[in-house]
C-alpha cells in the first residue's frame, strides 16, 4: 500500500487506506469516489478499487486533487469512514460495555468479501462475508480466520457442447485489498503446523473487513515441500488426505495463529465442521498447562460454538483412520486420552465403513451448536439424534438461528434511493425494525416499477456488454453468445434461477413437460424467459450433466432464445440477476436446503420469490409475497418431482404470467408491483445479517463470554 500513497496528490493521500477496506464493498458513497475518480476504470476493472488506484494515470488523480465538487466527496466519505471505524457508539458498544475485551474468532473455509477476492464458492462464503461485514457495523470484538487460495475458486467455462470447464487462475493479489502481515522486524509472520511427521508452514495475510480484521493463510511458502506448497492453492479440491489437511491447517493452525498475534479468543465459532480440529487444539493446549482431558474439554465447551449448515449426510466431513493414525498419531497422547477415546470423538458408521466424523467431533466437544434455519434446525436434531442415545428428537440441544444477508451489501443503488426518501435517512441503520418497513405503503406504484425497469435494463445490457467482449476477444463461437442471453427481450417476464448447479437443487425441474414449458414461453402477447447461472462442483459429475442439459435447451431453437445459460457466475454477476429478473426460482428437494440465501436478496430489491417451501421460505412466505411451489410431500422422488413440475406450470399459466401482465394505461402492472412492495416490506428486515448477528450475540455468543451453563456433554 506505501507505494500507492506514495504517488497520491497530498490532498488525497487516504485513498489507498479506503481501498485497502473492504468497508467500501457495502458503502455506495464511498464506491461511488472510485467511480467518479475513472469511470472507465472502474467498470473495466470490475468495481475494483486497489485496481483503479494502481492503473488511473497521475493526470487524473492530479485533476481530481484540484477538483472542488471532488474533494467534497471525498471528505465526507472520510469522515464517515473515521465514524465507521469508532466502536464508541456502535451497538454492541453501548449494550455489552463490559465485554468489549473478549473476542469472537470466526473459523470459515471460505469468505466472500468481493469478486477481487474469489477465495468463496458459494453460500457457506458469502454468508461469512456477510457476517463479519455485519460484525463490523454492529461493532462486535470479532477476528475472522480462513484461507487465502492463491488460485482462489475455479473459473468456469461453458463450451458449446455445454460440458463445464474448470479454469484456474493466479488470483493476482497486488491488485486485491489484502496485505500480509509481518513481524516487529518487517519480516512476513509464519506460523508452523506438524502433518505426518513434518512441519508444514504458512504465511498469515491480513484483509481489512471494515473493524475487523481477517486473518488468512497460505502454505505457499518456499520453507514448504513442492505438496506442501500446493495445500492451500484451490478451494476444494483434492482428494480426501487433501482435505485432511487443509482442516488441519485451518482448525490447528488457525488456532496458534491467533495466539501469535497475541489473541486469546472468549467464543470460538466454528463455520461448518471444516475447522472442527482446532477444538482438539484448544484442548490440547489446556492439556498442557496440567488440565485433566475431562477438566480441559468442559473448559473448551463453555466458549466453542457451532454451526452446521448440511442437511445432507454426504455434505459432512468424514475421514478414514487411516488418514486420522497418519495425521493425529502421537497427538492423543498429548490430550491425555488413548487411542481409541481419540477415535470415538467423531466416531461415526458411514457407508463406506467406520470414519471420523467432523460433525460428530463438533458435536462432540462444542458447548453450542445451532442449525440455519427453523426447518434446518428440525431436520438436524434429527440427524444427529444418535450422538445423544436416549433423548428425543425435540431434546436434542442443537438450535437454530435463520441465516440473513447484509442489507447495505445487496441493496441496489437504485433501490437504496427509494429507501432513503421513503423510509427516512437512518434506515439503514434501523433496518432490522419491522415497524421501519411500514413506510413502504407511502411509495408510490409508479416510482417501483420505475426503478425495477431499470435494474432489469442494466441486467440485459451486463449480459450483452459480456457476450460481446467475449466474442471480440475470440473466447467463444456464435452459438456461445446466443447461450449467453443476447435473443432475451427486456419486455419479457423474466425467471432467474442462479445456485451451483447440485442434484438436490433440481436445475432442470422446468423442463419437466417441454411441450408445456414451450407454450408458456412463446406466448406472443404474455412471453416468458429464463436466465440460469451457476456451477458445479469440478468433481460433480452429475451436477456437470445437469448445466449441459439447461445448456442444450438453452441453444436449442425450439424455445425461441427464451431460455439463456450465463457462465461464471460470482458476487459481480450475482448483483445483475438478484436486482434484475423479474422471479427468483428456487426448486430445491425438501428439506435438503438448509436456508437459502438468494432469494432474500431477491427479495430485498423487490423480486418476488417462486420457491419450494424449504430452508428461509418456509418462514419468509406469506401467501402475498411470492408463491410456494408444490405443498404436498411424497416419499417417491419421482412423483414429487411430477407433482412440483405442475405447480410451477399450473402458477406461472394461472397466477404469475396474467398477474405481471395486468397492466393499466401508464404500463404499469399495479397487482405485481403490490407483491414486490410486499416481498420488501415482509422480508428486508427479517432476513438481515443485523438481525441475525443480534441473535448470535444474544442466544450464543453471550452464553460462552459470560461462562453460563452450555448443552449438557454428548
Amino acid at each position: 500500500m506505501k507505494d500507492l500513497i506514495d504517488r497520491m496528490p497530498e490532498k488525497l493521500r487516504r485513498l489507498p487506506e479506503l481501498a485497502y477496506n473492504v468497508w467500501w464493498s457495502w458503502n455506495a458513497e464511498a464506491r461511488d469516489i472510485f467511480r467518479r475518480l475513472d469511470y472507465p476504470l472502474w467498470r473495466r476493472t470490475q468495481h475494483n478499487p486497489v485496481k483503479v488506484l494502481r492503473l488511473v494515470s497521475d493526470q487524473t488523480l492530479i485533476a481530481r486533487s484540484q477538483d472542488a465538487a471532488f474533494l467534497r466527496r471525498y471528505n465526507k466519505v472520510l469522515m464517515d469512514y473515521d465514524r465507521a471505524m469508532s466502536n464508541g457508539h456502535s451497538w454492541f458498544h453501548v449494550t455489552y460495555p463490559q465485554l468489549t475485551h473478549k473476542t469472537i474468532a470466526y473459523f470459515s473455509f471460505e469468505f466472500g468479501l468481493h469478486s477481487s477476492l474469489p477465495i468463496y464458492s458459494g453460500g457457506l462464503g458469502i454468508l461469512a462475508g456477510d457476517h463479519a461485514k455485519e460484525a463490523s457495523d454492529l461493532g462486535l470484538p470479532f477476528v475472522g480466520v480462513g484461507f487465502l487460495y492463491p488460485q482462489g475458486y475455479f473459473r468456469q467455462h461453458v463450451p458449446s457442447h455445454g460440458w463445464q470447464e474448470a479454469v484456474y487462475e493466479p488470483t493476482d493479489l497486488t491488485n486485491a485489498p489484502i496485505r500480509p502481515v509481518v513481524d516487529d522486524a518487517g519480516q512476513e509472520l509464519r506460523i508452523a503446523v506438524e502433518m505426518g511427521g513434518r512441519r508444514v508452514h504458512a504465511r498469515v495475510w491480513r484483509v481489512q473487513v471494515g473493524r475487523v480484521p481477517l486473518y488468512l493463510m497460505d502454505t505457499d511458502v518456499p520453507e514448504n515441500e513442492p505438496w506442501d506448497r500446493e495445500l492451500s492453492a484451490r478451494l476444494y479440491s483434492g482428494d480426501s488426505e487433501m482435505r485432511i489437511r487443509q482442516e488441519i491447517m485451518l482448525g490447528i493452525g488457525g488456532v496458534r495463529l491467533l495466539r501469535l498475534l497475541g489473541y486469546d479468543p472468549a467464543v470460538l465459532h466454528m463455520n461448518e465442521g471444516h475447522s472442527a480440529f482446532l477444538l482438539l487444539e484448544a484442548v490440547r493446549e489446556q492439556v498442557a498447562t496440567g488440565m485433566k482431558f475431562s477438566e480441559a474439554a468442559e473448559l473448551v465447551k463453555s466458549k466453542t460454538i457451532f454451526t452446521t449448515h448440511t442437511p445432507v449426510p454426504a455434505g459432512h466431513d468424514a475421514f478414514s483412520f487411516h488418514l486420522i493414525d497418519k495425521y493425529f498419531q502421537g497427538f492423543w497422547a498429548q490430550l491425555g486420552i488413548s487411542r481409541e477415546d481419540f477415535l470415538g470423538l467423531g466416531y461415526q458408521r458411514e457407508q463406506w465403513g467406520d470414519a471420523f466424523n467432523m460433525t460428530v467431533l463438533a458435536l462432540h466437544l462444542a458447548g453450542q451448536y445451532n442449525g440455519v434455519s427453523k426447518l434446518h434446525g428440525e431436520v438436524s436434531r434429527e440427524m444427529w439424534q444418535h450422538v445423544w442415545p436416549g433423548r428425543a428428537d425435540d431434546e436434542i440441544p442443537i438450535t437454530s438461528i435463520t441465516n440473513g444477508i447484509h442489507v447495505p451489501t445487496w441493496t441496489a443503488g437504485e433501490v437504496r434511493h427509494l429507501f432513503n426518501k421513503y423510509l427516512g435517512a437512518d434506515w439503514e441503520e434501523n433496518h432490522d425494525d419491522p415497524v421501519l418497513w411500514e413506510r413502504l405503503a407511502d411509495l408510490p406504484d409508479e416510482e417501483l416499477w420505475r426503478v425495477h425497469a431499470v435494474l432489469k435494463g442494466k441486467l440485459m445490457n451486463f449480459l450483452r456488454s459480456r457476450a460481446r467482449r467475449s466474442w471480440v476477444n475470440g473466447m467463444c463461437d456464435p452459438t456461445e453468445v446466443l447461450v449467453g442471453g443476447t435473443l432475451l427481450d427486456q419486455d419479457a417476464l423474466t425467471i432467474g434461477f442462479a445456485r451451483r448447479f447440485a442434484t438436490y437443487k433440481r436445475a432442470a425441474l422446468l423442463f419437466t413437460d417441454m411441450d408445456r414449458l414451450q407454450t408458456i414461453l412463446l406466448n406472443m402477447h404474455r412471453p416468458v424467459q429464463i436466465i440460469f447461472a451457476g456451477k458445479a462442483h469440478p468433481a460433480d459429475e452429475p451436477g456437470k450433466h445437469l448445466i449441459q442439459q439447461v445448456y442444450t435447451m438453452a441453444k436449442s431453437n425450439q424455445f425461441g432464445g427464451r431460455v439463456a445459460f450465463v457462465e461464471d457466475y460470482d458476487m459481480h454477476s450475482a448483483r445483475y440477476f438478484k436486482q434484475g429478473v423479474d422471479v427468483w426460482l428456487n426448486t430445491p428437494r425438501r428439506p435438503r436446503e438448509a436456508s437459502g440465501t438468494s432469494g432474500m436478496k431477491a427479495s430485498l430489491n423487490g423480486i418476488p420469490n417462486l420457491s419450494i417451501l424449504d430452508g428461509w421460505w418456509v418462514e419468509g412466505y406469506n401467501g402475498a409475497n411470492g408463491w410456494a411451489i408444490g405443498e404436498r410431500q411424497f416419499d417417491n422422488p419421482e412423483e414429487q418431482d411430477s407433482h412440483d413440475a405442475e405447480s410451477i406450470y399450473r402458477l406461472l399459466e394461472e397466477e404469475i404470467v396474467p398477474l405481471y401482465y395486468n397492466q393499466d394505461r401508464d404500463g404499469i402492472p399495479r397487482g405485481w408491483v403490490q407483491v414486490m412492495r410486499e416481498a420488501i416490506r415482509s422480508n428486508a428486515w427479517r432476513f438481515s445479517t443485523r438481525r441475525m448477528v443480534k441473535e448470535y450475540t444474544t442466544e450464543l455468543y453471550l452464553k460462552a463470554m459470560l461462562g453460563a451453563p452450555v448443552a449438557e456433554p454428548a
